[in-house]
């Protein structure tokens, strides 16, 4: 979710800008593109492909965010939502506004609507409900259901309208009693339509990020507590089955309160949600004035949270980050650079055992909270670009969904090792540095990069063991270099967005061979590499 310009007072804005300005002179200066790269790192690693290891669920790929929910119903959205699931373990989809004008589900129309199944006639339109629903089932992932924004006909202050594009309204309901039933009346639908046996696989989440300026309700918390409250009981009321939880807080706050809130009036609780981002603060999630690294943020904020449950009176809830990324704000050299493989493998790998899912935020740049799209490569959060063009990111989640469900532990600084179900060994290892530039304009890589060389010794396999190498760096699965030689088009021709989908296709693997079971691998910086070990165990 775009914050940038939201959730800062504006003297901290104005010194924030200056900072990234005085950075990005630094990056770009001669001086500094001249400097002489880091000398390589030798990595060794000694590998037993038989050892017991522990489970290693795909938690980061269970969940995806996507633009508001009347996105769905656009061609482009479907169809990078087919290319999500043919390449990863997708299996949910998160968006905003469901309750939004767009959708119309209580658009203060005064006719009555006859729903056949039940045979009720009620003010509601589930027309675009349906249709979202029904493109999600037939490309085979279910919705992450986020109940906001409010409609108009029941907004408190017709007023209370959000800076996004779309302009939802965050003020409370005008009465608990209309949004109640309006709750009922969906969940009613929604289960007459696809079952109970199906929606009680769904998740329903209670609005989204109240903390900051999504929510109007005054004072914030306590009135988002009484959403909540209401919420819950009239999606329960129906049917007690139906997954619910919150707070969706920004920043991983609110947790601690939140839980001793639903314990103090007993109201159900079935999971527990809320968002961090890599750029945000120590201040703002951790009340410090630490400085905490982009790759270090997000499970910091990951293992806070889940202390924060332990110690509350559900101490086994699932916890669901439903947003992350490594970004909250628009950075090319971040979201749409090979550095998000990297970065995304360090975060998979310290918030393994932390978190029953992430919810990278976005699957795709069909998106619209800052207004249409201008140019197809502009730092936007989504893992494919404009006219269904994959970035590098995409590539990355790809490759790391290729790892195992066993996860081998030795001491690797830069590695996950895995075995999958038919035995063989999947291992990520990756060359984290920090992006480019940071800010809004992109910065080319710089000509030379430093290499981490993993010098792997494989015990468990033949000796002579073939494998697979799939990469994601600057020269291999990255749509920028191509995009970089045609001169950043911002409006690229048909001609040319068909040769960026197939630049920004994964690159073919590179077929080696175990060597007296051993082999070396450079990783440049930014770089990950996906290892395929297909040979038969020795033992």
């Amino acid at each position: 979710m775009f914050r940038l310009y939201f959730e800062e007072k504006p003297m901290h804005r104005t010194i924030a800008i200056i900072a990234v300005l005085i950075g990005w002179l630094a990056i770009a200066s001669p001086a500094s593109r001249a400097a002489a790269p880091a000398a390589n790192v030798v990595e060794h690693l000694r590998i037993e492909a038989n050892a017991s290891g522990r489970p290693f669920p795909h938690f980061w790929e269970r969940v995806f965010g996507s633009g508001r929910a009347v996105l769905v119903l656009r061609a482009n959205y479907q169809r990078d939502l087919a290319m999500m699931k043919s390449h990863t373990g997708i299996g949910y989809v998160r968006f905003h506004g469901l309750l939004d004008r767009g959708v119309g589900i209580a658009g203060g129309h005064t006719a009555l609507f006859y729903d056949k199944p039940t045979g009720a006639r009620h003010p509601y339109n589930f027309s675009y409900l349906d249709q979202i629903m029904d493109a999600l089932e037939a490309r085979g992932v279910r919705p992450f259901v986020e109940l906001d924004f409010m409609p108009p006909s029941l907004a408190s202050d017709p007023k209370k309208i959000h800076p996004f594009w779309y302009h939802p309204n965050v003020s409370p309901p005008r009465s608990y009693a209309q949004w109640d039933d309006m709750i009922r009346a969906m969940a009613r639908h929604l289960i007459s339509r696809y079952g109970i046996d199906e929606v009680s696989k769904w998740y329903f989440e209670v609005w989204n990020e109240p903390n900051l300026d999504f929510w109007g309700g005054v004072p914030k918390q306590q009135t988002y507590f009484t959403l909540y409250d209401h919420t819950v009981r009239a999606l329960k009321s129906v049917d007690t089955r139906l997954r619910v939880g919150g707070p969706a807080t920004a920043q991983a706050a609110w947790v601690s309160a939140f839980l001793r809130h639903v314990a103090q009036v007993r109201a159900p609780i079935d999971f527990v949600s809320t968002h961090v981002y890599a750029n945000d603060t120590a201040a703002n999630v951790f009340g410090t004035h630490q400085k905490i690294p982009r790759r270090a943020m997000v499970c910091r904020a990951v293992r806070k949270v889940h202390r924060e449950i332990a110690r509350s009176a559900y101490p086994h809830l699932p916890l669901i980050f439903s947003e992350y990324n490594a970004s909250y704000s628009n950075e090319p050299d971040v979201t749409d650079t090979p550095y998000m493989g990297p970065w995304l493998a360090t975060t998979i790998a310290r918030c393994d055992g932390l978190v029953q899912a992430m919810s990278y935020w976005t699957f795709s740049d069909v998106f619209e909270e800052g207004g249409v799209i201008r140019t197809p490569f502009y730092g936007g959060f989504g893992l494919i670009a404009e006219d269904d063009i994959p970035k590098a990111a995409f590539n990355a989640f790809a490759l790391l969904h290729k790892l195992g469900t066993i996860r081998l532990d030795p001491r690797a600084h830069s590695a996950l090792i895995t075995r999958t179900r038919k035995g063989d060994l999947a291992m990520a290892l990756w060359n984290y540095s920090p992006p480019d530039g940071t800010g809004p304009h992109y910065t080319p890589p710089p000509a030379k990069r430093s290499e981490r060389i993993f010098d792997l010794r494989i015990d468990g396999v033949s000796a002579s063991s073939p494998a697979l190498l799939w990469r994601v760096d600057d020269r291999h699965s990255n749509v920028l270099s191509l995009y970089d030689a045609m001169g950043r088009p911002a409006w690229p021709t048909p001609a040319q967005i068909t040769e960026l989908r197939q630049a920004g296709r994964l690159a073919k693997p590179q077929h080696v061979t175990l060597r007296n079971g051993r082999i070396r691998i450079s990783v440049p910086q930014h770089g990950l590499v996906l290892l395929m070990l297909r040979g038969r165990s020795t033992h």
